[in-house]
């Protein structure tokens, strides 16, 4: 019989919350943390691929270890993104639902310091934070961490730059007995250079599920296209998983830009997600996604982290990441839960070569996701076309003559005359025609 949360010595008022959320089976990654979590005998090293538990597998033990008769900050745990902190925060209030007397505060960037401010001069057990709005709070004596006793490192593999900067400022305030729990999907060397300089030299190092990436739910699928078919590919694809959900991943805010507005265009329902965009926009597009209200997102890399929606089938790697660990937090943003997903990579023709090297340094193997025929592109161009018009609002600011006049050329046609008209006319304009033109691309080193 598989271990339950109270087998891992979590509390009932805990288990009772995760009952009602239906989270009855520990995951690796918490079978093998909690427990070491809750003797609080040592610092903690976590590595688990995305999407398998990690922010209950802290969370859990932070709550039930918080002395709520002390009205102290005891525990710090900070995130690469504002989303991300959200996410966690709310997973946070969901599993501390029977512990009404542990505070929780989220004091990420991006929106206004005076509220926050403002919610820590109430007694407050637990924050999750930005490293940047945290050393802000510090700087602005906003903060006490004199009495934590925890600090969690999360997506530590994402705030790699940002943390070598300002650790020591944030170490600096901490009592000297602290435990300090890091968290990463990846483990490179920057990594382990935090990991020496700044947790116990007994640190105990935790993996679970390291060998692939992603879960066994996940497919990772490889399309090779010329750089001149490559949006018509995407079209054809998307329209294939029409009403599904899914992430498109480009590499610049400028791609981001560019495919979402060619997505508009042929109405798909969609937004953009990238870190130039305004807090309250990035917001609203998150929650839109989150809702169901769009279906598609397209986002860098950094922007989509945070993103803890169950129903993801798909993520397109529109363009190849740099890093492979980039790989693994894209792919990990499908097959959430046990669910099943697929990754599709698009590749051009001398990137083929570089799959053999992500398959041997993350452990997984990739097939190759067949092409549309020309044929079946050009037909799904059409469906695109049509679907524009369909969805194209009436101007009613056209001359009413000129309106009588154009009625008066098609009268005589029946509606699927007209059709195979339209039809006729949009084939031939578009014959030939290249909707895309190639681009020049940096093989990647």
């Amino acid at each position: 019989m598989p271990k339950q949360f109270s087998d891992l010595g979590i509390s009932a008022p805990l288990v009772q919350a995760l009952t009602e959320m239906k989270i009855v089976v520990p995951t690796e990654i918490q079978q093998k943390t909690i427990p070491l979590f809750l003797a609080n005998e040592t610092d903690l090293v976590g590595l688990a691929k995305t999407g398998t538990g990690k922010t209950a597998a802290f969370g859990l033990p932070i709550l039930q270890l918080i002395d709520t008769d002390l009205p102290v900050l005891q525990a710090v745990i900070l995130v690469p993104t504002r989303e991300l902190g959200h996410q966690i925060f709310r997973n946070l209030e969901d599993f501390a639902k029977y512990l009404p007397q542990v505070s929780i505060a989220a004091t990420c960037g991006g929106i206004p310091i005076k509220p926050q401010i403002e919610r820590l001069a109430l007694a407050t057990h637990i924050v999750v934070a930005t490293p940047g709005r945290l050393i802000d709070l510090i700087q602005r004596k906003a903060i006490n961490l004199k009495e934590t006793k925890f600090l969690v490192l999360d997506e530590a593999d994402e705030m790699v730059t940002i943390l070598k900067e300002s650790l020591d400022e944030i170490v600096a305030e901490l009592p000297k007995e602290h435990k300090t729990i890091l968290f990463s999907a990846t483990m490179p060397g920057t990594i382990k250079q935090l990991v020496q300089n700044y947790l116990h030299k007994n640190v105990v190092e935790v993996r679970a599920n390291m060998e692939t990436v992603g879960n066994q739910g996940i497919d990772h699928e490889y399309i090779v296209v010329d750089p001149i078919e490559k949006l018509d590919v995407l079209m054809h694809f998307l329209n294939s998983k029409d009403g599904e959900r899914g992430i498109i991943f480009c590499k610049t805010k400028a791609a981001v830009n560019k495919l979402a507005k060619n997505l508009a265009i042929n109405r798909f329902s969609s937004g953009a997600l990238h870190g130039s965009l305004s807090q309250g926009i990035r917001d609203r597009i998150m929650e839109q996604f989150r809702e169901g209200h769009i279906n598609i997102l397209v986002a860098t890399d950094l922007a989509a982290r945070g993103i803890d929606v169950k129903e993801i089938s798909y993520v397109v790697n529109y363009h190849l990441p740099d890093v492979y660990e980039a790989y693994v937090h894209r792919s990990g943003r499908t097959a959430r839960a046990g669910a099943k997903g697929l990754s599709l990579t698009v590749l051009q023709p001398e990137e083929v070569v570089e799959i053999a090297d992500f398959e041997k340094e993350l452990g997984i193997k990739f097939t190759e996701f067949k092409k549309p025929s020309a044929l079946s592109i050009e037909e799904n161009n059409a469906l695109l076309w049509a679907k524009q018009i369909f969805k194209t609002k009436p101007n009613h600011e056209v001359d009413t003559e000129l309106k009588t006049k154009i009625k008066t050329v098609f009268h005589h046609l029946t509606k699927d005359e007209l059709i195979e008209k339209l039809l006729a006319n949009y084939l031939l304009q578009n014959k030939n025609e290249p909707t895309e033109k190639p681009v020049k691309r940096q093989k990647m080193k």
